[in-house]
């Protein structure tokens, strides 16, 4: 997982001392991206040491920050290497980087540049003049897909672990043998947790700008309801007893619960939440997650003593 640049003063094709300033974070990817749309021109790139995270969640996080491009420019005695003193910034780092400081400390003038690397080419050639939707970032359902398959990776390695727990406890608690309480039950524990999973991971950033709400734990909340209430009904689990009524409402809390949590992982992939929105939102929605998700276990757990 060492996806990393070493933080310095890079050359592009054969750069002078007029040549432009563009930084960007250690991040392997977006040192690449940076490369390859600038290709055959000759530019300087300052990458600063960002612990391997990329620019906009390094601006966040303050890696990406003004402290470390003052000491960056101080490392690289640039000041010596061009005859101009100017940088050229990814709009996404604004949030770290305080342009006035940069320029008060190192006499460096801030320039942010468009949003998407392949836009600089453009914006090189006209006199560094950003147009207006190179300052729009869009996320759009194809980008939104490319996130899932990572989310569902990491999360099915726990998900594997909880489904197996249920079971071995679904077949020692029931009243029949052990085998015949896991067949009896086990469908209805697998299909809620991995419909939990979808709702989260997959449901949630496809549907993202239709789902109701700002925080992406209500968009999960709402995702993982209709989820495991559309399973309830395909299922149709007996609701004779006070025993299946209290089983159906474990999961009624706890479904849910994990899409929101599952759901959250996005806000940092997204263009819409800030460092402030997520804060936020994790103070009121991970305590009211593992609310909600002890409940509905409590409840299920309790539903397998009764008689």
């Amino acid at each position: 997982m060492n996806y990393t640049v070493d933080p310095g003063l890079y050359a592009l094709g054969e750069p002078d001392e007029t040549s432009e300033v563009l930084v960007t974070a250690n991040y392997k990817m977006s040192f690449d991206h940076l490369r390859q749309s600038l290709a055959h021109r000759h530019l300087w790139i300052l990458v600063l040491d960002t612990n391997g995270i990329n620019v906009w969640c390094a601006a966040g996080k303050g890696t990406f920050g003004s402290q470390e491009l003052e000491n960056r420019l101080a490392t690289t005695d640039i000041s010596k290497i061009v005859s101009h003193r100017r940088l050229i910034l990814p709009q996404l780092s604004a949030p770290g980087v305080s342009a006035h400081e940069i320029k008060k400390q190192t006499g460096f003038k801030v320039i942010y540049g468009p949003i998407q690397a392949s836009d600089l080419l453009a914006f090189l050639d006209d006199g560094l003049k950003a147009t207006p939707s190179m300052r729009r970032k869009a996320f759009p359902i194809r980008e939104r897909i490319v996130l899932i398959p990572v989310e569902l990776v990491g999360a099915f390695k726990w998900l594997v672990g909880i489904i197996f727990a249920l079971l071995i406890f679904q077949g020692i608690v029931g009243s029949d043998g052990f085998w015949t309480n896991i067949n009896s039950g086990g469908l209805l524990i697998v299909l809620a947790l991995l419909s939990a999973l979808v709702a989260g991971a997959v449901l949630t950033p496809m549907l993202l700008p239709w789902l109701p709400g700002r925080p992406f734990s209500l968009k999960g909340t709402i995702a993982g309801l209709f989820s495991i209430v559309i399973l309830l009904l395909f299922l149709k689990p007996s609701l004779l007893s006070w025993m299946d009524r209290i089983e159906v409402l474990a999961w009624l809390f706890m479904v849910p619960a994990m899409a929101a949590f599952l759901a959250m992982n996005f806000t940092g992939a997204s263009t819409y939440t800030s460092l402030s929105g997520v804060k936020r939102e994790m103070k009121f929605a991970v305590p009211l997650e593992i609310s909600f998700g002890a409940m509905g276990l409590i409840l299920w757990v309790g539903s397998k003593w009764m008689s």
